[in-house]
């Protein structure tokens, strides 16, 4: 399958990846037809799915039973008015049915918009309305089917209603008995053109409503790049990536790139994290490369990892979030493994990271993704000296010009995208630096960079030097308003279990400290607050802006509170004063 997309596979080293590198494009690609389809023709037996959940069960599919089971999914939602172009929402936590349902609206040419099941009915409203949504498939569980029926009542252009159970409302129609009584599935004709929209993906909404992002329909090939090279996937791996299928990282890790590289995708349905758990799943199932979040490693180094067998284990791969080098340590510490980080968006496929044959510089984002042309960049556009800070801009004329994997637009929204995409640059909005090496470090958002004492500090630094003390679990770093300083490093802090009832000012001052000693010391935070959990978005990154807007309504009260206090003390002077002789009329001004 990987020799129809690329001609070099093997790349001896990074050098050799940049001049290699190469996806070719067919001019109508489908990928549940090309690849999926073409894998039940090439290899029938070959094994692409792995499920099991929290309960012991497990459902394994090989690529013949998928192509069956995707051309009967099709079949179903063609039988209720499903098209080419028609937008449909997927919220189906890691069910198994998500796999079937986003390949067959591939097949069908439809939108896939995959949410996730933490909506409520009025972000539902939002995005139905938005999109135009005619149709949601959903996990049966009673919370979400709830917000569906109250959202539903409000969209009259949400014609359908769909549940993969157990729960099934009135209205509803049941996933499974649809998809096994389905008429024949005509294939259509002309399902689509590479510049077609495929994806739909609304961003988390940090500030603001949340944005379209539209990919077309050549998006998965973009991927062959995050698991062919990033993930260094092959055919007989066993590739686990911790996210939840509404949102953008499971196609970036449980879908696309690999199965072009013919590895075989493991799901692990679960509601709430265990670190054991998922220990326990890399053990019995002998999983040999993971992708997952910086959180979900932090918390599993905290376990006795060195009592389970994870000798399978032979690619650790970290994306979502900043890694903390104290992490990437431990972890190599504990396993032998390196911690390949890598950095992308929603908006991009993998666009910096950790290559076969390099090594890994812990914090280091890696280096740029061959496909596109990335670079740090000053604010006309120019690219920043070695060492200097800037934004990550990746080099594309406009849409119809742009590098393999990256979005098409911010769909109905010209002004967004011009913002985005502008002097032939897509604008990312982070902040990095890029070293003598060429690797890039990331410094944090571009709202997120403090200035004190005439020094830029990045957040992302600061929450690694805490992070590196035992007694911080979680992190976020920004800044607070300061007549001197112009601004105040603050660390927001959530404590380890064991620390939990040490909370107070010698702790500030010993984190304070350790800080000191592990970065340059004036970017040590002067104020220290200690919470039981960090503001997040629903894809669960740190809200920095929930922080900062905390803290100014704290300071805004504050003052408040400080000029009614002086005003009140103004008045008690006056009023004891002396009356003067002229009649005792008050010294007050005029």
């Amino acid at each position: 399958m990987i020799e129809r997309y690329l001609k070099v596979r093997e790349f001896a080293d990074y050098d050799a990846l940049c001049r290699d590198f190469k996806v070719e494009v067919p001019e109508r690609f489908n990928f549940g037809y090309d690849v999926v389809d073409g894998w039940a023709a090439e290899a029938p037996e070959k094994e692409a799915l792995l499920w099991t959940n929290e309960q012991g069960e497990e459902r394994r599919f090989t690529f013949g039973e998928l192509k069956e089971l995707t051309d009967r999914t099709a079949a179903f939602f063609q039988s209720l008015g499903i098209g080419k172009g028609d937008r449909m929402m997927l919220m189906l936590k890691r069910h198994y049915q998500f796999w079937l349902s986003i390949v067959a609206l591939h097949k069908l040419g439809a939108v896939a918009i995959p949410a996730t099941h933490l909506l409520t009915d009025e972000d539902i409203e939002y995005r139905v309305h938005k999109a135009k949504i005619k149709m949601i498939v959903a996990a049966g569980d009673k919370v979400i089917t709830e917000h569906v029926t109250l959202a539903a009542a409000r969209c009259p252009e949400l014609k359908t209603l769909v549940t993969t159970g157990p729960e099934r409302p009135q209205g509803w129609i049941d996933f499974d008995s649809g998809v096994a009584g389905a008429p024949l599935f005509v294939r259509p004709e002309h399902p689509n053109d590479n510049s077609d929209t495929m994806l739909l993906y609304f961003t988390s909404g940090t500030s603001g409503e949340p944005k379209m992002v539209a990919h077309d329909f050549t998006y998965p090939l973009g991927h062959i790049a995050t698991a062919w090279c990033w993930h260094h996937l092959r055919e007989d791996d066993l590739h686990l990536t911790v996210a939840d299928t509404g949102w953008g990282k499971a196609v970036w890790g449980k879908l696309y790139g690999q199965w072009i590289a013919g590895a075989e995708v493991f799901v692990y349905d679960f509601d709430k994290f265990v670190p054991a758990d998922l220990l326990r799943m890399i053990e019995k199932y002998r999983i040999t490369s993971l992708c997952a979040p910086p959180t979900i490693f932090r918390f599993m180094i905290r376990e006795d990892v060195k009592s389970y067998d994870l000798s399978s284990l032979r690619k650790c791969s970290i994306a979502g979030e900043a890694l903390n080098p104290s992490v990437f340590n431990r972890w190599k510490e504990l396993t032998g493994l390196s911690l390949m980080e890598g950095f992308g968006q929603t908006e991009t496929t993998l666009t910096v990271g950790n290559f076969p044959g390099m090594t890994p510089k812990p914090g280091s984002m890696g280096k740029p993704n061959p496909q596109y042309h990335v670079y740090i960049a000053r604010h006309d556009g120019t690219e920043a000296p070695l060492g200097e800070e800037g934004e990550i801009v990746i080099a594309a004329k406009d849409s119809r010009h742009k590098p393999l994997g990256l979005f098409r637009e911010y769909l109905d929204d010209e002004e967004l995208t011009r913002l985005a995409w502008h002097d032939g640059l897509y604008h990312t909005g982070d902040v990095a630096r890029r070293d003598e090496d060429g690797y890039m470090w990331f410094v944090g958002r571009k709202d997120d960079v403090i200035k004190s004492s005439g020094y830029r500090i990045g957040p992302f630094e600061v929450e690694s030097a805490c992070m590196s003390h035992p007694a911080v679990v979680e992190c976020a770093v920004t800044a607070v308003p300061d007549e001197v300083r112009g601004q105040l490093v603050k660390a927001t802090i959530v404590l380890a279990r064991d620390y939990v009832k040490k909370a107070g000012p010698e702790l500030v001052k010993e984190i304070q400290n350790h800080v000191k000693r592990v970065t340059a010391p004036y970017k040590y935070p002067r104020v220290i607050e200690f919470v039981n959990e960090l503001p997040k978005t629903i894809s669960g990154k740190i809200r920095r802006v929930a922080i900062r807007a905390t803290d100014a309504a704290k300071s805004a009260t504050e003052s408040v509170k400080k000029a009614t206090e002086k005003a009140t003390e103004n008045v008690k002077k006056a009023t004891s004063r002396r009356k003067r002789p002229d009649g005792g009329r008050l010294a007050m001004g005029h």
